[in-house]
């Protein structure tokens, strides 16, 4: 039972540390990655489906995103979208092919960027503590209905904290990355 409790408590930590890294994917640096788009939807005959169902979108340099879609009647709806998404992407399309440069980053928006990937990694921190309170409360439930002695709660409990720990400090480092990463020029 304790085992089912500590697997379940890492499998959930493990799931905010991946979300947090599809967050702090979404925070854009002044270099060009295909990830930026993926919050980027278009209408598809009536529906909205993510930009990457619609077209390729690849790196060309290290400023520049080409986004090509499938159909040609795609191509307006595909950079309308671009254009409306928060992202602050002017893209210029010549043919099928629209090109999307990476302005550059100004240290107030850098700032602004880096302020907003800490408030994603205190949330990270949050969800972890929340797992971690959630399979606490589940040994003690435990304990209540002695299925398990008070050693064995005890044991248990740093086996969450020695997890907590661990993913507490994965998403220290994957926010120190992108600090690093958000200040490069």
């Amino acid at each position: 039972m304790i085992n089912d409790i500590k697997k379940d408590a890492e499998s959930r930590m493990k799931k905010s540390v991946e979300a947090l890294h599809g967050n702090l994917n979404k925070i854009r640096t002044g270099r060009a990655h295909s990830s930026i788009l993926d919050a980027v939807t278009v209408d598809y005959y009536g529906s909205q489906v993510p930009l990457n169902q619609v077209a390729n979108i690849n790196t060309e340099d290290a400023r520049t995103l080409s986004v090509v879609p499938w159909e040609q009647s795609m191509v307006p709806k595909v950079e309308k979208a671009i254009m409306t998404s928060d992202l602050g992407l002017n893209p210029s399309t010549a043919g099928n092919n629209i090109r999307v440069p990476m302005p550059m980053l100004t240290e107030e928006t850098r700032k602004g960027y880096i302020k907003q990937a800490r408030a994603e990694a205190e949330h990270a921190r949050v969800a972890v503590r929340n797992v971690r309170r959630d399979a606490n409360g589940d040994i003690k439930s435990l304990l209540k209905e002695k299925e398990i002695s008070e050693d064995e709660q005890h044991q248990a409990e740093e086996a969450i904290q020695k997890l907590t720990d661990k993913y507490i400090a994965e998403i220290d480092k994957t926010l120190e990355l992108k600090e690093q990463d958000l200040m490069q020029i």
